[in-house]
């Protein structure tokens, strides 16, 4: 059963990924596009908390937790594998001061698998880590589309993981991820004769990146009863400044534009020689990031904790664009979070099993904008649903749902309103069994 959910969520994530039409920030002009990975349904419904560790869930962003104690509901001989797969639908309202707009995308968000090695663990799997997705239109001092700005793709990340249990209370793991995609832009400055009509024939600026790269991820992650009932649980990770390879192109065109369909056709275009300044093959940096947390709780029944994680983004730059208007600035984020199990073992009462999860976070996205520092910030919740079998009783849907906002109307920007439908199949099985009887 589990095995057919399994497919039908894929299938369902693929054809709905497929059939968006547009949609996205127009934050995501800026850099390598909105960051889209905000971690697994189960942390984003505890406002992007990660510092919970178990044994039941992947926890993306510390991989540390990917070694584990066994339990005993596998006769303590091993930890489960572990699968997930998960997809959100974003609805964000788009305001500026003069006008707004609204934009929807449905999305993969991620497929992996942990699987256990004594006390090592493994894991591996894909990911989108940025995307760029947007249209935006500007007017001139008489109301009419002075320019038009396009934007798509975005990079995705293949992820291999290693946690090692030290200790019952210790543990520590590391991250390779091989990041790859691309992004294309395009941009029209209209033009229009001396008594103000729009002229026949447009000019327009196309650039696509290819870009790849190998960054690191270390990570410690700390578990220890402290009294009969409670439980302290901290973490720790670190992500070294790496580079990206950006492979460049650009071409100038000459276009004619159905004004009505919006519609274009290409009468001639010219490659650009980015190769004689340097800008065929550019170097962008992925500044290091860190961020650490701890919380308490009762095993099984309750946690609340606290995360802080910080990123040097004043030292992202991309040469090949450098007159954006924007600068960056170092990126923080605060997420506080928990959830609470009214009894986790319960056979007369369904809804007593499921997790409960809340959270908030506060985010300076790294942006600076005319001088305008750009945060987000988010409420969300959520709740985990058992859909396991009496064999393998730990797997689970998520479901969570997130409200926030992002940006400002001043300065002429934009403020997004926002509303996240995040859904996952946390999937739990045990492949390596000891023979009772020869």
């Amino acid at each position: 059963m589990i095995k057919k959910l399994l497919i039908v969520f894929i299938a369902l994530v693929a054809i709905q990924s497929n059939a968006q039409q547009g949609g996205g920030s127009p934050y995501s002009f800026y850099g390598i596009g909105s960051l889209k990975f905000k971690g697994s349904v189960e942390n984003r419904s505890m406002g992007g908390m990660s510092v919970y560790k178990d044994s039941i869930h992947i926890n993306f962003a510390n991989p540390a937790t990917y070694g584990d104690n066994n339990i005993a509901t596998f006769a303590n001989e091993s930890h489960p594998v572990k699968y997930t797969v998960g997809g959100s639908h974003n609805t964000s309202s788009l305001k500026s001061q003069s006008s707004s707009d609204k934009s929807t995308t449905t999305s993969f968000d991620y497929l992996a698998l942990s699987v256990p090695v004594g006390k090592l663990g493994f894991g591996f799997g894909l990911l989108p880590y940025s995307t760029v997705g947007y249209k935006l239109e500007t007017t001139n001092a008489s109301g009419n589309p002075a320019n038009r700005y396009e934007g798509e793709g975005g990079i995705n990340k293949v992820f291999l993981s290693a946690g090692y249990q030290i200790s019952n209370a210790l543990s520590v793991g590391v991250n390779a991820d091989y990041n790859f995609g691309k992004i294309e832009n395009s941009a029209i400055e209209f033009a229009y004769n001396t008594e103000g009509g729009i002229l026949s024939y447009q000019a327009k600026e196309y650039n696509r990146s290819d870009l790849s790269g190998l960054n690191w991820n270390f990570g410690l992650h700390y578990k220890k009863l402290f009294t009969d009932k409670l439980e302290f649980q901290g973490s720790l990770t670190y992500s070294p400044q790496a580079n990206l390879v950006s492979k460049n192109e650009r071409i100038f065109s000459t276009i004619v534009l159905d004004y009505s369909t919006g519609a274009e056709g290409e009468v001639n275009a010219i490659e650009a020689d980015l190769a004689s300044n340097g800008l065929d093959e550019t170097t962008l940096i992925l500044p290091s990031k860190y961020s650490i947390g701890a919380g308490i709780g009762e095993p099984r029944k309750w946690f609340a904790g606290l995360e802080y994680s910080a990123q040097k983004t004043s030292n992202f730059n991309n040469p090949l664009y450098d007159n954006t208007g924007t600068t960056f600035e170092d990126a923080s984020k605060i997420s506080i979070g928990g959830f609470y199990i009214p009894e986790y073992n319960s056979f007369s009462n369904y809804w007593k099993r499921t997790v409960y999860r809340a959270g908030l976070r506060f985010e300076n996205t790294g942006l600076n904008i005319n001088d305008q520092s750009i945060k987000e910030f988010g409420m969300s919740f959520g709740v985990g649903l058992p859909v396991g079998t009496p064999r393998n009783p730990f797997s689970n849907a998520n479901i969570g749902l997130e409200f926030g906002k992002r940006g400002t109307t001043d300065a002429n920007l934009v403020k997004e309103n926002f509303v996240n439908i995040n859904i996952s199949l946390s999937l739990n099985d045990r492949w390596f069994q000891k023979r009772k009887y020869d």
